[in-house]
């Protein structure tokens, strides 16, 4: 049976970046230590099957479990690259974004959505790495990948 070339072309281009060489890529291919949080898109599609995006809802920057969750992801920034997950922010409920919307998000919310576009976890607190990284890992497509890589 032939193997996958998806796995192998992300493990070149993971190993590329870290290099340091630069590269035009796509928000999914961004390692996670060289990326910031981003402001929430209208929609995921474009990283569907790419990457697995965590959204982090709050009324205010100033949120005190907003902010403390941001500062424990970038902590966790070498987790994030290799389970291909991104950050993406929302702390303003008065712009209407989409997903705020079609999520239903009042307050504070991080939000884990797998690389099929489905929600795996919803809380209205703080979730700490190894817990995203623990169910992520569990996922039968991350099984996959790490027996790829």
């Amino acid at each position: 049976m032939a193997r996958n070339p998806v796995p192998a072309a992300r493990r070149a281009a993971r190993r590329t970046a870290r290099l340091g060489a630069g590269l035009a890529v796509a928000l999914a291919a961004v390692p996670a230590q060289a990326q910031e949080p981003r402001p929430m898109p209208e929609d995921l599609d474009a990283l569907r099957w790419e990457a697995r995006p965590v959204l982090i809802f709050a009324d205010t920057p100033a949120d005190p479990d907003y902010q403390g969750q941001l500062e424990a992801l970038e902590t966790a920034a070498e987790g994030l690259e290799a389970r291909d997950m991104v950050v993406l922010v929302d702390a303003d409920p008065a712009a209407g974004g989409a997903l705020r919307e079609r999520l239903e998000v009042q307050g504070f919310a991080a939000v884990l959505i797998g690389k099929d576009g489905g929600v795996k976890l919803r809380e209205p607190h703080p979730v700490a790495p190894l817990e995203l990284f623990a169910l992520v890992d569990r996922m039968p497509m991350r099984r996959r990948e790490m027996q790829a890589d």
